[in-house]
């Protein structure tokens, strides 16, 4: 818990803190207003974890006044079941700062009410910058707020939301993404590292760094969305010919797999084989290989082994030629990887 918030059950009591004034209600002269979109089913840390961040940074000279909204004023029921204190309804919201969008569970696995896409827009047209936290980027999408613009998502749910906005450009491995005045952010606590950016935009670097400090979070973690997500999973090959040889890779990661080797054993030409990684998997079978060999690696070191035999498992020629795969999908080494994921036991310190 943060040194300006307290934590409660049953009924969530509105967003605040006991230094820098209350954040809540009205928003006096010269404040920022974060107005919060939320709704029944929201995410509850989609929610808490952003706010905490602006609550934070006014104990280091921000001037935040977190608000929530939810479609008709009425409070809401989060995805845990808490019951959620709104300040108004969006209709009767004025013009705020930042506003941001919570994300749901239900999302996408249903389609957006349209009335909630519709009360999507209502603040989004008088607001300074529009934002989403996780999978609040499908109600962005619906009420239109994404067309013909940059966005992320929880990574597993990317492929469905570029599905339902094909105008939009998703990219899937990044934290958070900005064009212009909009704002989405990766899954869930993703949302912390996009309050912090907004904080250092409105205030600067030293002001976020405080806030991360105080938090114990990281300013900005290294590597995207790709560092959390499950080993290498798609839908096989159309092509009987591909299927056979992503099959092959697959079951032998560290047998011979050059671009030569592959079309040899198809008995196809080197251009005709790298047409088919193409056509159907947009990605070269030199990158195909490679995509398996860091996902044996990865699940090796998951398991707990070295990672010179985590490399010799997955079929590296060297653990040096892993470590620059790592780096470059990462922004980390393999043991850097598995000191953060390798398990939640802290080393006791004497």
């Amino acid at each position: 818990m943060s040194p300006s918030g307290a934590a409660g059950a049953g009924r969530l009591p509105p967003p605040g803190g006991s230094s820098g004034g209350s954040t809540t209600g009205r928003v006096g002269p010269g404040r920022h207003c974060v107005a919060f979109l939320v709704y029944d089913g929201v995410t509850l840390l989609d929610v808490a974890g952003p706010a905490e961040v602006f609550v934070e940074a006014n104990r280091f000279g921000a001037d935040y006044g977190v608000r929530l909204m939810s479609p008709t004023g009425d409070d809401v029921v989060s995805n845990l079941g808490f019951r959620v204190a709104v300040d108004g309804a969006v209709s009767s919201e004025p013009a705020v700062g930042t506003y941001l969008v919570a994300g749901s569970g239900l999302f996408p696995r249903t389609s957006v009410p349209r009335d909630l896409a519709s009360a999507a827009r209502v603040p989004a047209a008088g607001a300074g910058r529009v934002g989403s936290i996780c999978t609040g980027a499908f109600v962005l999408a619906a009420a239109g707020l994404l067309d013909g613009k940059r966005a992320t998502t929880h990574w597993q749910v990317a492929h469905e939301l570029a599905s339902r906005c094909p105008t939009c450009t998703v990219e899937p491995d990044a934290i958070y993404v900005r064009d212009g005045t909009t704002y989405t952010s990766a899954g869930v606590t993703a949302g912390i590292d996009l309050a912090l950016a907004l904080v250092e935009e409105d205030h600067g670097a030293d002001v976020a760094r405080d806030v991360a400090r105080a938090l114990v979070v990281y300013m900005q973690r290294a590597g995207g969305q790709s560092q959390f997500s499950a080993p290498l999973q798609g839908p096989p090959p159309r092509t009987p010919a591909l299927r056979k040889v992503t099959d092959l890779v697959t079951a032998d990661p560290g047998g011979s797999h050059s671009l030569g080797d592959l079309a040899r054993h198809l008995g196809v030409s080197t251009r005709h084989l790298t047409r088919l990684f193409h056509d159907e998997l947009a990605i070269t079978p030199a990158r195909y290989v490679e995509s398996i060999r860091f996902d044996v690696a990865r699940a090796a070191l998951d398991q707990g082994h070295t990672a010179t035999e985590a490399a010799a498992r997955a079929g590296f020629p060297s653990y040096e030629s892993m470590r620059r795969v790592f780096a470059r999908r990462l922004c980390m080494s393999p043991t850097a990887y598995q000191r953060r994921f390798g398990t939640t036991r802290r080393t006791p310190t004497s």
